[in-house]
């Protein structure tokens, strides 16, 4: 999960995640269009042009309407993770086998109706705050074991 050969880094796609906290809870959300019941955290990708924290700022925009938020922490190192076969066809044309990611832990600071994931083009069907607890056991099978370190680094879990 963590240590890969240098000469694969390339197939790692580049990365943000957020861990978005208001008072105990975590900012989870359903993606649209899966068949599971998975939940997951913020992230995308980083453009060329662009540093982890315009990433950040960026997706969060995009994916939940709103970026008010204040950085506590980045995380330590990168984690690295592969994605489901189907997925790396799918979405990334075979480009990526994976994802290379830096985590922020982040203080949301707004009103929950600042948050709009209905979005240009959304990515969520429905969000909640949750638990450390619940967030790793609602999440995709392939990112338990990404949310579990990453809320532990964080002191969350």
């Amino acid at each position: 999960m963590y240590l890969i050969n240098k000469k694969q880094e390339h197939l790692y796609r580049p990365n943000v995640g957020c861990v978005m906290l208001k008072n105990d809870g975590i900012f989870v959300a359903k993606r649209v269009g899966y068949d599971t019941d998975a939940w997951q955290m913020p992230q995308g990708g980083v453009d060329k042009d662009e540093n982890l924290e315009e990433a950040l700022f960026r997706e969060l925009l995009e994916e939940i309407g709103t970026n008010n938020v204040t950085i506590i922490k980045e995380s330590t190192y990168n984690r690295y993770y592969k994605v489901p076969k189907i997925v790396t066809t799918q979405v990334w044309g075979g480009k990526y086998i994976g994802q290379k990611q830096k985590w922020f832990l982040v203080k949301f600071n707004g009103e929950d109706e600042e948050i709009n994931i209905h979005t240009a083009n959304p990515e969520f069907e429905e969000w909640k705050w949750s638990s450390a607890e619940d967030t790793i056991r609602q999440a995709v099978f392939f990112k338990k074991d990404i949310y579990t370190d990453v809320l532990s680094e964080f002191g969350i879990y």
